[in-house]
């Protein structure tokens, strides 16, 4: 009852759920662009199962406070430099990222219609729905654990009661899953923008690679510089449903 009735506390839990939802941002963007490939029916229940992986993968990290401080201890040296356990999984994290992102942005531009003609030919049709459910999970899951450390390591830094921390990434996780589909549609309804959300994609995981060898840059460069290519894009989207069609 002391927490419930502690302003500080409640101040905290705000601070901590609001960057909760942005640190998910570049999560829900993964999950929005994996889903979109897979048959309709599945689409929901993935990303649900998604989200809620990265609930309970936040909050079995905070009961493991001991092995995220074990995390940033030395284990090896290479050319001088200190390699964490944090720095192995940020930089695994980061080329599984890249590579997933790359592949996706080479389907989208130069193989625009990859996903019919898969679907034409019985390359989706031929796997079985367990296996696409279970991979697409699988994906999921690697990266929930790579955007949990920040997370983590955030809500440790600022507050000290684990219960706060924990109501804080549950508000967050439903507030992602309240917006992940419009988000996923939106996305999937315009090329452009899945393009861009796969830079951004790009951009993070060549970011986690970076923290990895210790250049620690600001996400908010990042969120700011994607921030305005959206509006960018759509301002584009703008124009072009004014433009009279031919």
């Amino acid at each position: 009852m002391e927490l419930l009735t502690d302003p500080n506390v409640w101040i905290a839990f705000a601070i901590l759920t609001s960057l909760e939802v942005v640190l998910g941002i570049d999560n829900v963007i993964f999950i929005s662009v994996l889903v979109a490939k897979l048959p309709a029916e599945m689409q929901d229940k993935v990303r649900r199962f998604g989200l809620m992986f990265a609930m309970i993968t936040r909050v079995g990290l905070l009961f493991s406070l001991s092995w995220i401080i074990g995390l940033t201890e030395p284990m090896f040296e290479v050319m001088g430099k200190a390699i964490t356990g944090r720095d192995l999984v940020l930089f695994f994290g980061g080329l599984f990222l890249l590579w997933k992102a790359s592949k996706e942005i080479y389907l989208q531009v130069e193989v625009p219609n990859h996903a019919e003609e898969s679907a034409g030919t019985g390359k989706i049709a031929g796997k079985t729905g367990a296996v696409l459910f279970w991979s697409s999970i699988v994906q999921i899951g690697i990266l929930d654990i790579v955007f949990s450390l920040d997370s983590v390591i955030t809500a440790v830094g600022m507050v000290d009661q684990i219960e706060v921390m924990i109501a804080a990434v549950i508000v967050a996780v439903a507030v992602m899953m309240v917006g992940a589909k419009p988000i996923g549609d939106f996305v999937d309804r315009h090329a452009s923008v899945k393009v861009l959300a796969l830079s951004f994609l790009m951009m993070v995981g060549m970011l986690l690679i970076a923290e990895a060898f210790g250049a620690h840059v600001p996400k908010g460069y990042l969120y700011s510089a994607m921030g305005f290519s959206l509006l960018v894009e759509l301002l584009n989207l703008r124009s072009r449903s004014k433009q009279p069609k031919h």
